[in-house]
């Protein structure tokens, strides 16, 4: 939701008109199954006709989605699914990403992690993909740094309690953990973390979405002192960002924009440029994917762009972020930053 309503306050600036052509967002719910996926992905090509595809969240869909999109040589801006493969062997000359690669926001931390918080660090990710990803990117870094893996575990995904997970990485002679959690799961695992008496001895870190916007009300003081990274957060201190919390919080209800918010307008502004370029004529998709890989612009998370090599977005800035208290609530304060974040593309020779 809060990608659309990003990609809506960009739209709604526009007046819905770009390039004096109306703007026109069909929305199909892919019910986070690929099978699913896949079909709504044919009906919005084959029978929508749309000149631009835009989502999805989940990284099994985009990976289903993948061949549908490139053979029909539809333009796909990945809003969200982090699948490090759509930047690497899986890339495709139509597909580009505002969002993130799993291992973006993770690389960093690994380092960071070692030279900051400890030297002795258990794992956690839920069994699927994305978190593999995650924490295989996040050692990467953490290893030649120093850093010792005292344990790694892999909880369901949707798991309710972590008490078995818990007492395991009590017992592990760990310093900190880093976890990759989202949604309800981070909710459940940072609470837990904190009930479980592991939060002052054994410092909580991650990747970001463990404790964005949309979980800590519900994590509240169980999230304080927890440090992740990410590419954004809305505490930036930066006139455009400010611009974007403000007109985001007056839109919709004083709610504070977070990380998918910001991708979600990320890739309006994109797509909004990219149009005026070509004078709004979306016929020549050559042309178009030409100016898609040229946009660049002052985004809340800071400048962006696109890497010419797999047309995955170059990360400004990876955030290192604090949960603190701040007027209004908590929120995650940056306390340091990684500039110039970019996929590594193993394996990616555009155009493909």
């Amino acid at each position: 939701e809060s990608i659309t309503q990003g990609m809506e306050l960009v739209f709604a600036r526009e007046n819905w008109t770009v390039a004096g052509r109306k703007v026109e967002m069909i929305r199909e719910d892919d019910e986070m199954k690929p099978p699913v996926g896949i079909r709504k992905t044919e009906k919005l090509i084959d029978s929508d006709n749309v000149d631009i595809l835009t989502g999805p969240v989940h990284s099994g869909i985009l990976m289903g989605m993948r061949d549908k999109v490139h053979s029909s040589k539809t333009i796909l801006i990945v809003s969200n699914a982090g699948a490090d493969a759509i930047s690497r062997e899986r890339c495709s000359r139509w597909i580009f990403r505002t969002s993130f690669s799993n291992w973006q926001p993770n690389q960093p931390m690994g380092g960071w992690v070692a030279n900051h918080v400890a030297k002795e660090v258990f794992i956690t990710a839920p069994n699927y993909q994305a978190g593999k990803d995650q924490l295989g990117a996040f050692k990467e870094t953490f290893v030649p740094a120093g850093g010792k893996l005292v344990g790694e575990d892999y909880p369901k995904l949707g798991e309710t309690d972590y008490a078995p997970y818990l007492t395991k990485i009590k017992q592990s002679g760990a310093k900190a953990v880093y976890a990759f959690f989202s949604g309800t799961d981070a909710v459940n695992f940072v609470k837990q973390y904190d009930d479980f008496g592991l939060k002052q001895s054994i410092k909580l870190t991650g990747a970001g979405f463990l404790t964005e916007p949309d979980v800590l009300p519900a994590q509240g003081k169980s999230a304080l002192g927890v440090i992740t990274g990410h590419f954004y957060t809305p505490q930036l201190d930066s006139p455009t960002n400010r611009k974007f919390v403000a007109d985001f919080k007056a839109k919709f209800a004083n709610k504070t924009p977070d990380g998918f918010a910001c991708q979600g307008y990320d890739t309006a502004e994109v797509i909004v440029r990219a149009l005026k370029a070509v004078n709004g004529n979306t016929k020549d998709k050559d042309k178009l994917v030409d100016a898609i890989a040229r946009v660049e612009f002052d985004s809340p998370r800071g400048r962006f762009r696109f890497d010419p090599k797999t047309h995955n977005v170059i990360q400004p800035f990876i955030y290192v972020r604090e949960v603190k208290e701040v007027s209004g609530g908590l929120d995650n304060v940056p306390i340091d930053k990684i500039a110039n974040v970019t996929d590594p593309g193993t394996g990616c020779t555009l155009p493909a």
